[in-house]
């Protein structure tokens, strides 16, 4: 079966690195708009935002942090890192009620913005490290990651975003509305 183009990616610390710098990058075009105010757009990017966390987290907290415990014993730092995602996840729950012309959406933006900056730091320069210096299979991993995560992708009815723009340009959307 054809896969997504995140499973390119050598093994699972890469994939799961490249899906942080897209929403990194989903980000920086939200304070773009922002700073536009293009509130149709800035929407729909959101909720795009908020479906990558929610595949991103749930393929971290089936596949990867179960590895992650299982080679490094490390109870504590997978427990704070679910944790990270808890707070994430009532956030993105928060943002996905919310319109476009929302007074509060740009700072629960900037809220969830700085939360998942804060847990990619953390789960990069640690988790990813005691990963790589493991024995686990981060090949394998890459594999049952991409998977999933393609399962989650097409259940969830990812597709383009919006023809021409940035976040659309060899992406697929989280939020299913193509060429809007």
């Amino acid at each position: 079966m054809p896969r997504s183009q995140n499973t390119q990616a050598k093994d699972a610390v890469a994939l799961l690195t490249a899906d942080h710098d897209k929403v990194k990058q989903l980000f920086r075009e939200y304070e773009r708009l922002q700073n536009i105010g293009d509130i149709s757009l800035k929407a729909d990017l959101a909720l795009q935002i908020c479906m990558e966390l929610e595949i991103h987290t749930m393929i971290e907290e089936e596949i990867f942090y179960p590895a992650v415990r299982s080679e490094t014993g490390d109870e504590k730092m997978v427990q704070e890192a679910i944790q990270e995602h808890a707070e994430a996840k009532e956030l993105i729950a928060h943002i996905q009620g919310m319109s476009g012309d929302d007074p509060d959406l740009d700072s629960t933006i900037a809220m969830l913005r700085k939360a998942i900056e804060h847990h990619v730091e953390e789960e990069e320069q640690e988790m990813f490290t005691q990963a790589r210096q493991g024995g686990a299979d981060l090949m394998s991993l890459c594999e049952q990651l991409a998977d999933r995560k393609e399962q989650l992708e097409h259940d969830m009815g990812a597709r383009p975003l919006r023809s021409g723009t940035r976040e659309a340009v060899g992406e697929r959307s989280a939020i299913g509305k193509a060429d809007s």
